[in-house]
């Protein structure tokens, strides 16, 4: 795909054992699509490591853009934080991030985001990455957090996320092709 600066643009990284175009993914293209976004998601399946996958993340998308949001899940949770140092999205919308973990596969176990808007949704039973660290990785960044009663993958919730997503991208004030 051929990203513009023109267009606000959201983009997508996947869990690590995740695809590109899963069902989460798909139904928050739906809505991003509806509200005006050119969308992206990026392929990391042949990466095995969560820093090769930063490292993509940041060399596939122009760092001068001006209405720019990553979307992570799981381990493309941690990419899109890390990312943000660099690329300083306007959006960081996280679903069961990977951080405070402790596996060595993660240079940071709390990274500092960056970016105008954040906000987190976690499963009140994700045995991946417990609640506990989201928790205070939300408040450590004062980053509004939304748990909901599901496991880590969130497939349980998805209209409740895709509300939430809705909602977050509106109050960007970058859809509907405004950048």
């Amino acid at each position: 795909m051929s990203l513009s600066n023109h267009l606000p643009l959201v983009v997508f990284s996947h869990g690590k054992e995740g695809t590109p175009w899963g069902g989460k993914i798909q139904r928050l293209t739906e809505v991003a699509q509806k509200q005006g976004f050119e969308v992206e998601s990026i392929d990391y399946r042949d990466l095995t490591g969560a820093e090769l996958r930063v490292e993509r993340l940041i060399h596939r998308i122009p760092h001068d853009h001006p209405a720019l949001v990553l979307v992570g899940s799981s381990m493309g949770g941690y990419q899109s934080i890390v990312a943000s140092a660099v690329l300083r999205p306007r959006g960081l919308f996280l679903m069961a991030p990977a951080i405070g973990l402790e596996t060595g596969e993660y240079a940071h176990s709390s990274p500092v985001p960056h970016a105008s808007k954040m906000a987190i949704v976690h499963g009140w039973e994700d045995d991946v990455v417990a609640p506990e660290k989201v928790i205070t990785f939300a408040r450590l960044h004062r980053i509004p957090l939304t748990l909901l009663p599901d496991g880590h993958r969130l497939l349980e919730v998805i209209d409740e996320i895709a509300f939430l997503f809705s909602r977050f991208l509106e109050t960007l004030s970058i859809g509907r092709g405004r950048v």
